[in-house]
């Protein structure tokens, strides 16, 4: 600073406010800044402005949010349109407390920590008010926003368009925005062409978020020719601006070419931008990308998924819950893996509450899962959604968050069958059996039927084991060897045994030791207990023709494992004999 400016700062306020103008503007802050202190000391309200500008853009001095707040109440409370304005945006924001009363000594301000606080509307409305009716264009435009999205009480649709209207007249770029939107609210068609217009002014100013809405009236064509590759070039600005929404949308552009030439590893780049800060769904997005790569990385899914539960995305938390219930890129955590469902499902993801139906059906969860369980089952099925009959017609079933009721889980499952498959075979059983419905063979097995066309498996072997012994109707042995064989096909253990049964026995079709073994051992290696017991019989006595002491006693003893008594039987007897 020169002599000159060191006597200004001390003899002429005005003066200093001037030269400290002429000094800032020719990119000289740090000088700038203790004619601007001296000047605001003097009482100069558009100095106490200025400096509150320097401390929250750190301008010449170390930013202060604190510091800044404090100046700018005083120069508010002084009159100050522009400092009003601003100061009811740092309120809105949740940038400015009440602790900026101006009171205290300079020190406890200038080494306090900034923080960010709750939004305090109720003192940006007041300043918001005092700025827009002494003109402040962009107090007008903060004002609407006020009366648009503030608590409830304050909000008032019309006061805001009109000060939204009057902010735009006056060229404030967030007045063009704010009206474009508040004109979109109505809904009206012949205001298409204005909210373009609108919108387009606030880009040319420069705002993200007005060139962002520039780029999706271009990409469909609302008030403004369709022009893909303009959209393209606008979601591009938008994001290089750091808008996160732009970032992901320019993202899934790349990846899918829809907008722009096709550039999967640029649009990987830019969904991880737009996650990072703080699009959930693109967070979301990268996970699924990851899980489905031909070559998965679950662990970096993981990551993304976690970034974007904690955030709040319910399919997140629900795909998060299936890596933790299958340890897939994580460690495998049932209770976890219980907890995001529970997190996803309380907030109405529906496949999550299915997917936490099935872990509390199988025992999993905590006490209470099984009553919200069945509550939102309850609640869906009764609006007449099938999925959820059925669910709910299987809690009923099993008790679960319920009493125990076979009526009502048929009533349930009944509802479901007209359009859920495995409802239709679950029907069928409860009338094959009885149970929660008078026994009615005739009817069950046209429910099996339904549920076979569709292709449940269970199905199948039921109606073909119907079809075979003649329940419910004529006896159709082939049709039922062939309903057997397609099961079979398909990995289904009790059609394997039946069809090993059915050839030992001759029952059907001529006797075929050979395929009663083949299909006996198909059946034994997944685990089917009697199938166990009888290959062990086959392989002990060569009944088809090859004899495997060794391999007969195996399977027997994995058969009495199973608890199957005439396996034990059959081992006593091969050790005595």
């Amino acid at each position: 600073m020169t002599i000159l400016d060191r006597l200004t700062r001390l003899a002429f306020p005005a003066a200093a406010l001037r030269r400290a103008i002429q000094l800032a503007d020719s990119g000289k802050a740090a000088e700038a800044f203790p004619l601007l202190a001296a000047a605001a000391r003097a009482g100069i309200v558009d100095a106490k402005y200025r400096i509150a500008r320097c401390y929250l853009e750190g301008s010449g001095v170390p930013p202060s949010r604190m510091e800044g707040a404090r100046w700018l109440l005083q120069a508010a409370n002084h009159g100050s349109a522009d400092a009003q304005a601003l100061l009811a945006a740092l309120y809105v924001t949740g940038l400015a407390t009440a602790e900026a009363d101006g009171k205290g000594a300079e020190s406890e301000y200038l080494f306090k920590r900034d923080s960010s606080g709750e939004p305090d509307f109720t003192a940006a409305f007041a300043f918001a008010t005092k700025a827009a009716e002494a003109g402040s264009a962009t107090g007008q435009a903060i004002l609407g926003y006020i009366l648009t999205s503030g608590p409830e009480p304050m909000r008032d649709a019309d006061a805001a368009h009109r000060w939204y209207e009057k902010s735009a007249f006056a060229g404030c770029a967030e007045g063009c925005l704010g009206l474009a939107l508040s004109l979109a609210r109505r809904g009206r068609q012949e205001d298409r062409v204005r909210i373009a217009d609108e919108v387009r002014r606030a880009a040319s100013a420069g705002l993200p978020t007005a060139t962002y809405l520039l780029a999706v009236l271009s990409e469909h064509g609302l008030g403004v020719p369709r022009d893909m590759p303009a959209a393209a070039q606008l979601y591009l600005a938008a994001a290089e601006k750091g808008l996160p929404s732009a970032q992901f949308r320019l993202g899934l552009a790349l990846i899918d070419g829809g907008l722009i030439d096709l550039d999967i590893a640029a649009g990987e780049a830019w969904l991880r931008r737009a996650a990072l800060a703080g699009n959930i769904e693109a967070a979301y997005l990268l996970g699924d990308r990851y899980v489905k790569t031909q070559r998965p990385d679950f662990a970096e899914a993981a990551n993304w998924y976690r970034r974007a539960a904690e955030a709040g995305h319910q399919a997140a938390a629900r795909a998060l819950a299936s890596l933790y219930l299958t340890g897939n890129g994580v460690a495998e955590d049932v209770e976890e893996g219980a907890r995001l469902l529970r997190t996803s499902a309380n907030g109405g993801n529906q496949e999550a509450q299915v997917d936490l139906a099935n872990l509390v059906l199988g025992g999993a969860g905590e006490t209470d899962d099984g009553a919200s369980v069945a509550g939102w089952f309850e609640a869906a099925a009764s609006s007449g959604d099938l999925i959820a009959a059925f669910n709910l017609g299987l809690c009923f079933a099993k008790g679960v968050g319920v009493r125990q009721d076979e009526g009502q889980a048929a009533h349930w499952l009944r509802r479901a069958a007209e359009g859920v498959a495995e409802a239709q075979y679950m029907y069928g059983r409860l009338l094959q059996d009885g149970r929660g419905v008078a026994a009615d063979p005739t009817q069950a097995r046209i429910w099996f039927a339904r549920a076979a066309e569709a292709g449940v498996l269970d199905a199948r072997v039921a109606l073909a084991e119907m079809l075979l012994n003649g329940r419910g109707g004529s006896r159709e042995p082939k049709a039922a060897m062939q309903l057997f064989e397609r099961a079979a096909v398909d990995g289904h253990a009790g059609a394997m045994f039946a069809l090993g049964a059915l050839y030992g026995a001759g029952q059907g079709v001529p006797i075929d030791q050979i395929a009663a073994q083949k299909w006996f051992a198909a059946a034994a290696e997944l685990g089917h207990s009697q199938a166990q017991l009888m290959l062990g019989r086959y392989l002990l006595k060569g009944l088809a023709g090859e004899r495997d002491p060794v391999a007969g006693r195996l399977w027997l003893e994995r058969a009495a494992a199973h608890g199957i008594s005439e396996a034990a039987d059959d081992l006593a007897e091969f050790a005595s004999g």
